[in-house]
């Protein structure tokens, strides 16, 4: 059902695909040779020239304004960003010293919608937001309305435009839209008139041919090309261009519901060919103008291509902990022990505590895998025809008096309002369904928390470990599977018992949606361009300003504050989701929580390191004397001298050597955009991440962006890195200034001192500055 082609591609007038084999041949998708001469098509342009054909070349090249398109800087047509990450974008920009909004700017609040942890944080942060709109000129969407995503498909898209959000779901390629997901501060660049720097990312095709069949829905095919691209990097950072005749087979809904879960690739971005079924989309949101047709030029050339059979795709599930780590739900059904028991070898590993019991077998019950909890909600799952769809499964049906739940969260209140209309809402409810309102909190473990040992099947849009809510220093454990919202009603009218709606008999429904647009006009703040500049932000107690960073010393002395050796390490992992969230507007307040589901005495190490680095700040600014020094710190300076003979005394080598923590890991910054994953690293003194690789753009952005080194590893077999190791890395900053792509440090162990050779992948001039200044808020106050 999903095909991988791994050699260049070229796409005659949007269906015919050809495989490059070599210089010469060119090979149909039955393996065929094509005599270039005898295609329909008046001339066969060059590869480079046919590059330029993909619908991405010529997105990008509108924005760009750098004029070179190897190097590409963006400027986007539209900003978004949600109740955890704007407070902290609106307060970095202001730092820096933000005038007004200079484009579009929605700041949505379907995160930390509920008051229902840390008293008055969480509203105080939706009154903060409501100023701001008013103050710079912004868009404000009160709770409730309208997840992130949602609003934006239905006011804010246009066919060829450019959105970049600050969360790692913005996606909207189906709308002709390239959307970007980044950490806030690549929002204050946008805000303060800057670009978005990135170098021209590879362009793969997504060639759908076929039709679905009856009850498989667009998580089934979003969960069976993640799985068969994820772990192999294959669209890592590209962008994913949706093409073939299988497009028009698809509704917008449908397409969308895809969409959104390119993130889950690693994916730079994505983009879709338009028709009639957009065009009539932006109708009925009363924006026609927003609609334009897009498609590829005549002859345009991909980097590779997956070929996507629709008519092949059958109900997925994407077991814990990854959307990556999917089955087809028949197979699962086949053989629910095997598998089973393999997932739960492989999340032990992951969760790495012997403590917490984990078992998934346990919930088989006559053969079959039988679930505690059904969600159908946010970005993914909340959709006009994933819910009446929905309703008709239901229809007459019952959830029932046992441990089994459902809830429904329609993903704005105009579809809400639609549902209502159709009469689905009735049947929903009646069917025992919880119907809530707009919001993202069962994505990330702000609602619906599963009971511990619970299996929760939803159709959202991760299910990364803990994610759910549970926490583990308390030896919580539950865990996530995803689906399409059509087998979680089929598995919901069957009690809870693991059933594709391939099964099960029902008519899809048909009913054509009507927008609403009252329902925004009368409650949704719109201010751009209006900004009242005399206003006053409104700052609740929570709300706090970032401390201060210093710059990039000569030098650096680096202690290993957590070292780990897991395949991937999610961004949750670095600073969970959930509860934690409320407390995003008070930087050193939330980075109490960082790394605390996965190593919890990372925060007591980074500020015992902290504190020796106040020390030395004190000694060097002739606060204190070397009679004083502690122990802790004068072990750091005897290394440091040790390591740089040329220094002989230890207030000079101290003076110019900054102490800090690092972090390893294999391959970190998978999942969220949140830039609180750097950030959190910084304000407890963090100088660096070492990996193998980063999992994602976005996360080694953030890092960047909040002055903390990328560094990248081989992986030295003779090398072994533990908690407390410590790494000295002279010149660092002669380094950064010299554009040097690689470092030399040399690491204290227990063992003794070995030499470590750490790559810096190619940074960008101001990339290098805004390290060199501490953190992108110093490298603007300094310009």
């Amino acid at each position: 059902m999903i095909r991988l082609i791994e050699n260049g591609i070229y796409l005659i007038q949007g269906k015919q695909a050809l495989e490059v084999k070599d210089t010469n041949v060119l090979w149909d998708l039955n393996g065929q040779t094509v005599d270039p001469e005898q295609l329909s098509t008046e001339e066969f342009p060059d590869r480079e020239k046919a590059r330029k054909n993909t619908m991405a070349y010529q997105i990008l090249s509108r924005h760009n304004a750098s004029g070179n398109m190897d190097d590409l800087k963006i400027r986007f047509d539209a900003l978004t960003s949600h109740d955890i990450t704007y407070v902290g974008i609106v307060q970095t920009a202001r730092a820096s010293g933000l005038k007004e909004f200079p484009i579009p700017y929605v700041l949505t609040n379907c995160h930390n919608s509920l008051s229902a942890v840390g008293g008055t944080i969480n509203e105080d942060d939706h009154v903060f937001g409501l100023s701001a709109a008013q103050k710079y000129g912004g868009i404000y969407v009160p709770a409730h309305q309208a997840v992130i995503h949602q609003y934006m498909r239905e006011m804010m898209t246009g066919c060829g435009s450019m959105i970049l959000g600050s969360d790692s779901h913005t996606r909207y390629g189906a709308f002709g839209t390239m959307g970007v997901g980044e950490g806030g501060p690549e929002l204050v660049k946008q805000l303060l008139s800057k670009t978005y720097d990135v170098k021209y990312p590879g362009v793969v095709a997504i060639y759908l041919e076929g039709k679905p069949r009856p009850g498989v829905g667009p998580q089934d095919v979003a969960l069976a090309i993640i799985g068969a691209v994820f772990k192999n990097g294959f669209v890592k950072n590209k962008v994913m261009e949706f093409v073939g005749p299988g497009i028009e087979n698809l509704s917008v809904d449908f397409r969308s519901g895809i969409d959104v879960m390119t993130t889950e690739t690693t994916c730079l971005s994505s983009i879709w060919t338009t028709d009639d079924q957009v065009k009539k989309y932006y109708d009925i949101h009363g924006r026609s103008e927003a609609y334009a047709k897009l498609e590829p030029g005549e002859v345009a050339y991909y980097d590779g291509m997956v070929v996507v059979d629709l008519s092949k795709i059958v109900p997925m599930i994407a077991m814990p902990f990854h959307p990556s780590n999917t089955f087809t739900i028949a197979e699962l059904n086949e053989n629910p022990y095997d598998i089973l028991k393999q997932v739960e070898a492989e999340a032990r590993k992951q969760l790495d505590n012997p403590r917490i019991k984990f078992n998934l077998t346990d919930r088989i019950v006559k053969g079959r895998l039988h679930v505690d909890q059904a969600i159908v909600a946010g970005c993914a799952g909340g959709s006009f025809e994933n819910i009446m769809d929905v309703a008709a499964i239901l229809d007459s049906q019952s959830v029932g008096n046992d441990y089994l739940s459902f809830s429904v969260y329609p993903s704005s209140q105009p579809i809400y309002y639609e549902l209502i209309k159709r009469g689905a809402i009735g049947k929903l409810m009646q069917a025992g369904t919880l119907i809530k309102t707009a919001f993202c909190g069962p994505c990330f473990g702000a609602g619906d928390v599963p009971a511990n040992g619970q299996f929760s099947i939803r159709h959202t849009t991760r299910n990364f470990p803990n994610r759910e809510g549970s926490k583990p220093g308390e030896l919580q454990i539950s865990s996530v599977a995803l689906m399409d919202a059509r087998s979680i009603a089929a598995t919901v009218i069957r009690g809870g018992r693991l059933t594709p709606a391939t099964e099960i008999d029902f008519t899809p429904a048909e009913a054509d949606y009507e927008f609403n647009a009252d329902i925004y006009a009368k409650r949704v703040y719109q201010g751009f361009g209006k900004p009242l500049l005399k206003s006053e932000l409104k700052f609740g107690p929570n709300i706090a300003d970032w401390p201060e960073m210093i710059a990039l010393p000569e030098n650096i002395l680096l202690k290993f504050a957590a070292v780990i050796h897991d395949p991937v390490t999610t961004t949750d992992e670095l600073i969970p989701s959930g509860e934690t969230s409320s407390y995003r507007s008070n930087p050193l307040r939330l980075a109490e929580f960082t790394l605390s589901r996965k190593e919890p005495q990372y925060v007591e190490r980074a500020k015992g390191v902290q504190v020796l680095e106040k020390e030395r700040r004190s000694l060097v600014a002739g606060a204190k004397d070397l009679t004083g020094l502690s122990d802790g710190l004068r072990g750091l300076a005897e290394q440091i001298l040790q390591a740089a003979p040329a220094y002989t005394h230890l207030q000079e080598a101290l003076a110019d050597t900054g102490i800090g923590t690092v972090i390893y890991a294999v391959k970190p910054g998978d999942g969220s955009a949140r830039e609180q994953a750097a950030s959190c690293q910084k304000v407890l003194g963090g100088w660096a991440n070492i990996a193998q690789e980063y999992a994602t753009k976005r996360y080694r952005s953030n890092l960047i962006n909040w002055g903390m080194l990328p560094f990248t590893w081989d992986n030295d077999p003779e090398i072994v890195f533990h908690v407390d190791d410590v790494l000295f890395v002279p010149g660092i900053r002669q380094s950064i200034i010299s554009e040097a792509e690689t470092v030399t440090g040399q690491l204290f162990t227990a063992h003794g001192i070995k030499e470590v050779k750490l790559q810096l992948n190619p940074l960008t001039q101001d990339e290098r500055e805004i390290i060199l200044q501490g953190s992108l808020i110093n490298y603007y106050a300094a310009n």
